[in-house]
């Protein structure tokens, strides 16, 4: 807000990333242009494999298919934005190869738990920041929506852990908190910079243990050149990415 005063004052000639809020203010403004641009982040549901019961990997698969993400990006997302198919935007190189995620289905997803050994669902804490961000505009309804979606379609009772920034960061990285909201902006368009971070052999304890599978294909992909050449490579991390479900 502080910044869209000083733009319409003439204190300043430009500023980056306007509030969702100000969208309209800034349109019907004629001083003013709003430049739209690919937005370069994802926000993701995060679960640690090594805190039970998201050790079991039909667990994770039946949340990532019994949460309506659609409702989210609808509900509490600005216009331009869409629901992820895969963890990279589409507007970097191979961003978006391989299978899409899991479509939403309730009823597939409500079996798949009840096969896991939770026919009557589970307990468990969703952790966050109060933090906006540009891939989590409005935290606290996203957390409130997702804790009010597990309950309603798969019986699972989420508590909500809403911890302070530095703490909860330190926390997810450590591989403290079970289930989790994080996202990620593009520090360079490049899939190193999201899948090698998040999922590679250097990356947090945030969602556990590494996947072999997905550390040997990124390396693998890391050192080719050549997008085309690099093509069939993050296509297989991305189907590796969907077959394990680190996040959602």
């Amino acid at each position: 807000a502080q910044r869209l005063l000083e733009l319409q004052s003439g204190q300043v000639d430009g500023i980056d990333n306007v509030a969702p809020d100000d969208f309209e203010k800034v349109k019907s403004d004629s001083t003013l242009q709003l430049i739209e641009r690919p937005a370069l982040n994802v926000m993701y549901l995060g679960m640690n494999n090594t805190l039970a019961p998201f050790d079991n990997e039909k667990v994770r698969q039946a949340i990532a298919m019994g949460v309506d993400r659609e409702r989210i990006v609808k509900n509490f997302y600005p216009a331009g934005s869409e629901v992820a198919q895969y963890f990279t935007p589409c507007a970097i190189p191979n961003g978006c190869a391989g299978e899409e995620w899991y479509k939403f289905d309730p009823a597939a997803a409500k079996k798949l738990l009840a096969d896991a050994g939770f026919p009557n669902g589970f307990d468990t804490e969703l952790s966050y920041r109060d933090v906006v961000r540009g891939y989590l505009p409005q935290p606290n309804q996203v957390a409130e929506d997702i804790q009010a979606q597990l309950k309603q379609n798969l019986n699972i009772n989420v508590k909500i852990n809403k911890m302070e920034s530095t703490a909860f960061l330190d926390a997810a990285s450590a591989g403290k908190v079970p289930l989790f909201m994080l996202g990620w902006g593009a520090d360079y368009p490049d899939q190193t910079n999201f899948l090698d971070y998040h999922f590679g052999a250097g990356a947090s304890d945030s969602f556990g243990k590494r996947f072999d599978d997905i550390t040997a294909i990124l390396k693998q992909a890391a050192s080719t050149a050549g997008d085309d050449k690099r093509k069939p490579l993050y296509e297989q991390a991305d189907n590796l990415i969907k077959k394990h479900i680190p996040m959602v």
